[in-house]
């Protein structure tokens, strides 16, 4: 019950989230996260995916075989998830600047700014995105292994599906974790409290990984080489794959937003001691 009704509560803070934003001008943000998406949708875009066919015959070839498909699938499973991580980490400044500002806005609490407080929320980020990104990966090898033993592909197993969920609850946690550093938490703590709102974590992390997992075409962005045969398929086609990029900009935006939001409902972040602290 504790778990449906947390997450109710963080699909709600993100409805909030949007009317914040638009309220109090935040959308300005987007310019950092969108040229950060499209550099990576131009990497992504310059790697080719290969597959090798193989027919197994002896048990050396079965065992190669097995371990190259839990090799190869690995390795795209890291590549995805790292790029989701990876934008956590490289905009941890201006998210915990934004998670700053959100809380004054909403409570009044003033966190004057220090470039060693900086240094270490990018050091805390650090290391909660690689906490993070190892037991997820931990979790979806186990998951992966036995959907493996169990169906002839994996991914049609129903617990495979478990690995998303997984994901959710991590990129939600990475985002809370910038408000329970204000609240003096240390990263066991955080982690306590965390689980104990899992479903919080997996409202605020599963929208933020649909919004940044939607498919952006760059061709569409810049090619416009067929303009004068085609001006109407051309722009119709910008303009939905602009608004997805748009989406994936917005998504680290509106998560921290939307988590700071969420945790002032939840535990009222103005009774937070360690801002008046800060601010003596």
């Amino acid at each position: 019950m504790r778990f449906i009704k947390n997450f109710i509560f963080g699909v709600r803070a993100y409805f909030k989230a949007v009317k914040f934003i638009i309220e109090y001008r935040f959308y300005w943000y987007l310019i950092f996260p969108a040229l950060l998406m499209l550099i990576i949708y131009k990497l992504g875009s310059m790697v080719k995916n290969h597959h090798i066919e193989q027919d197994a015959g002896n048990m050396n070839e079965i065992v190669w075989y097995l371990m190259y498909i839990l090799i190869e699938i690995s390795i795209a499973m890291l590549l995805m998830k790292f790029a989701k991580y990876l934008v956590v980490l490289i905009l941890s400044p201006l998210i915990s600047h934004l998670s700053i500002k959100t809380e004054k806005i909403l409570t009044g609490n003033k966190y004057p700014f220090s470039m060693n407080q900086v240094a270490h929320d990018i050091k805390r980020s650090v290391r909660i995105v690689t906490r993070n990104f190892m037991w997820e990966y931990f979790f979806f090898l186990i998951i992966f292994i036995v959907s493996f033993l169990g169906w002839d592909d994996p991914k049609s197993s129903p617990i495979f599906y478990l690995t998303f969920v997984i994901g959710f609850f991590y990129y939600g946690f990475a985002f809370l974790d910038y408000i329970n550093e204000r609240r003096r938490l240390d990263i066991a703590q955080s982690i306590i409290f965390i689980r104990e709102n899992r479903g919080l974590a997996i409202a605020i992390g599963s929208i933020y990984s649909l919004l940044i997992l939607v498919p952006v075409d760059l061709e569409a962005l810049f090619d416009w080489s067929n303009f004068l045969e085609a001006p109407l398929k051309m722009i119709t086609r910008f303009l939905l794959h602009m608004f997805l990029w748009l989406c994936a900009a917005s998504a680290p935006i509106l998560a921290i937003t939307a988590a700071t939001i969420a945790m002032n409902d939840l535990v009222d972040l103005k009774s937070n001691k360690s801002s008046a602290i800060l601010d003596n």
